[in-house]
């Protein structure tokens, strides 16, 4: 679709087809997206989009409002109920809606604001946390990198703060702070979830990143990785995801298991291309992130780490 095309759809032929379609059924656009569209990614990408293009004044500032709240990450716990409760009476004022008869529109249209907008929220949250640099100065860094050393060699002891122990994990020399530049905190964040977490899979990957001949430093992989799941969130590909596996407001506890699928499977994606050395890995990372992008366009996908690993 052109852009001569979808500007003349949606500044002329949506109109009508929207008013037309409000006539014969009695419902507007929203209540048949809510009505006729099945739960999960589907039905939120579908009412986001109808909110985006409408050109009704109260819709569009009803959007920036929640966009502001998303935004200064105010989305929260104590207040989620009262935003959630002024957006969906917005809605029925707007449209007409009577809220005794169309009680369950209500209820959907509420699930898909909290999606939509905890999703934005989330990635503000998300680039909060990458702006963080990891500072050996503040005892919780230091804390979760020792962490991070103990749940990925439980059985060998780290014998100083600075030493070559860290290559076994795949760190490039013997201080690791120095490879959490491009990601900060939330490099290492992630790495330590993928094995606290899911401990039995982040062994079987880290034995395979000791391969002899398919090897890889495993906490640079795991940091490139980061901006992979970070790219993926930013632009909006891995919404299929969130939209699809969350029944609440996302957090950043489910981009933690987000970023640990896309490590497991992109640990058997590396050894199943059997590539010639670590040269090749921009070449593989590349591929893999193709892959993941199209399974993303399935609005039914939904990602989870098989915790049956196998021994290869």
């Amino acid at each position: 679709m052109n852009l001569h095309f979808w500007w003349f759809f949606t500044s002329y032929l949506r109109p009508i087809i929207k008013w037309f379609l409000r006539k014969t059924t009695g419902l507007c656009e929203l209540q048949r997206i809510c009505y006729g569209t099945v739960s999960g990614a589907p039905r939120v990408v579908a009412v986001e989009r109808s909110l985006n293009l409408s050109r009704t004044r109260q819709i569009r500032q009803l959007v920036d409002h929640l966009n502001d709240i998303a935004d200064q990450k105010r989305f929260t716990d104590v207040n989620e109920r009262k935003i959630l409760k002024g957006a969906v009476n917005t809605v029925l004022a707007v449209k007409k809606i009577n809220p005794k008869t169309h009680y369950q529109f209500g209820i959907a249209f509420g699930k898909c604001v909290e999606q939509i907008w905890g999703y934005r929220q989330l990635v503000a949250e998300v680039e909060h946390l990458r702006k963080i640099c990891f500072d050996s100065d503040i005892c919780e860094h230091e804390r979760k990198l020792y962490d991070l050393w103990k749940y990925l060699m439980p059985e060998e002891e780290l014998e100083g703060r600075v030493s070559k122990q860290w290559q076994t994990i795949g760190f490039q020399g013997e201080d690791p702070k120095t490879d959490f530049r491009g990601m900060g905190m939330l490099g290492l964040e992630n790495l330590l979830f993928f094995a606290s977490e899911y401990r039995a899979p982040a062994q079987h990957v880290l034995m395979h990143s000791q391969h002899p001949t398919y090897g890889y430093c495993f906490a640079i992989v795991g940091i490139n990785l980061t901006s992979m799941a970070w790219v993926l969130l930013r632009d909006g590909t891995a919404k299929t995801y969130f939209y699809n596996i969350s029944r609440s407001l996302p957090t950043i506890r489910l981009f933690h298991s987000f970023y640990s699928y896309l490590f497991y499977e992109f640990d058997k994606f590396w050894v199943q291309t059997k590539p010639q050395d670590i040269m090749q890995f921009s070449n593989v990372k590349e591929k893999f992130e193709k892959n993941i992008r199209t399974m993303l366009k399935n609005p039914c996908s939904n990602f989870k780490i098989a915790l049956t690993v196998e021994n290869v």
